[in-house]
């Protein structure tokens, strides 16, 4: 992101809204909505994890947020779920390989049959071990 910027939309603190403007590289700067998908996902991603830098909570709870990033900037949002993971456990919902890749637990449902969900449980280390047993 080449710049940001985040305005007051109202003179009573408590009753303003906030609006956000964001200039990636290469384009002229616009508001988020006029953004593409992916521009907007890194938007925002940019300021929740920001204010996790400011002030870690115990967890973080992400649904496909990273749905619309291309491969590139799926890797550098895992490489920063990852470093701040430090400080917040982070519980995503994710259908990409890539994301999926830094989980150290995955949780699935299945449905072998119409109408039947199944939770599947995968303990990453637990598989690990077993994968080197095998070996």
């Amino acid at each position: 992101m080449k710049r940001s910027r985040l305005v007051l939309t109202g003179d009573e603190i408590l009753d303003a809204g906030v609006q956000v403007t964001a200039q990636p590289p290469g384009k002229k700067n616009t508001t988020i909505h006029l953004l593409s998908g992916g521009e907007k996902a890194l938007t925002a991603l940019a300021l929740v994890f920001s204010m996790f830098q400011l002030n870690p909570a115990p967890f973080c709870l992400l649904d496909e947020v990273d749905a619309p990033l291309d491969d590139h900037n799926t890797e550098r949002f895992c490489e920063l779920v990852r470093k701040m993971s430090h400080h917040s456990q982070f519980l995503f919902i994710s259908h990409n390989k890539i994301t999926m890749e830094i989980a150290e637990q995955l949780l699935g449902i299945t449905m072998q049959e119409a109408g039947v969900s199944r939770v599947v449980a995968v303990d990453i280390e637990e598989a690990m071990k077993l994968s080197e047993a095998a070996a």
